[in-house]
């Protein structure tokens, strides 16, 4: 029986690049889940890649057909966005390990889908200060900045990943990304290989 690996941690942290290496690396073997999203595609994003980009209406009959494994919303300055992984036949632990960025819920909600799985948290963390300064500067590179949106997320994600919470969720262990990326995700491979 496989396992799935979900990357987890507040925003810029660099969990979509240390997403993308992991894939990368052969001796993983680990296998991509893309995710859906109601959100509007971001500059240089790719359908398919990313994301799958859908309405609203998709999402409600996605709903209807019990196939949202786990899902969640935000309240943005821009109405609501919807992030979500759709049993679509994207995973079969029977032929392997799959790797999935998602939240907190995201983890608990995988965990209570495949009960008799192995569901491991990756945790990403960088310090408020630098994950700020890394936030920005992304944004500084959109063709329409969304500032108001950046700091929204920056304070729920302060809340969101409260020491208090992490601990509910039985994660106890961190991968520090501050630093050089490349140790950050050798570390992460190191850890995966061990289990």
């Amino acid at each position: 029986m496989g396992t799935i690996y979900c990357v987890i941690g507040k925003s810029s942290t660099g969990k979509d690049t240390i997403y993308k290496r992991l894939l990368q690396r052969e001796d993983l073997k680990l296998k991509k889940v893309v995710p859906y999203t109601t959100r509007p595609i971001r500059e240089k994003e790719v359908e398919g890649v990313e994301y799958h980009f859908v309405t609203e209406r998709k999402r409600r009959q996605l709903e209807a057909e019990g196939k949202i494994i786990e899902g969640r919303s935000y309240e943005t300055i821009y109405g609501r966005w919807d992030y979500f992984t759709v049993d679509d036949g994207q995973i079969d632990l029977a032929t392997g390990d799959y790797l999935i960025i998602g939240t907190l819920e995201a983890y608990g909600m995988l965990k209570d889908y495949y009960k008799n799985s192995e569901i491991v948290p990756i945790y990403i963390e960088v310090e408020d200060g630098l994950r700020l300064e890394r936030a920005l500067h992304r944004e500084q590179k959109q063709v329409q900045p969304k500032y108001e949106e950046m700091c929204r997320r920056f304070l729920a994600d302060c809340r969101d990943f409260s020491p208090e919470r992490l601990k509910s969720y039985g994660i106890d262990k961190s991968f520090d990304n501050s630093a050089d990326i490349e140790e950050t995700v050798e570390s992460i491979a190191a850890y995966i290989k061990q289990r």
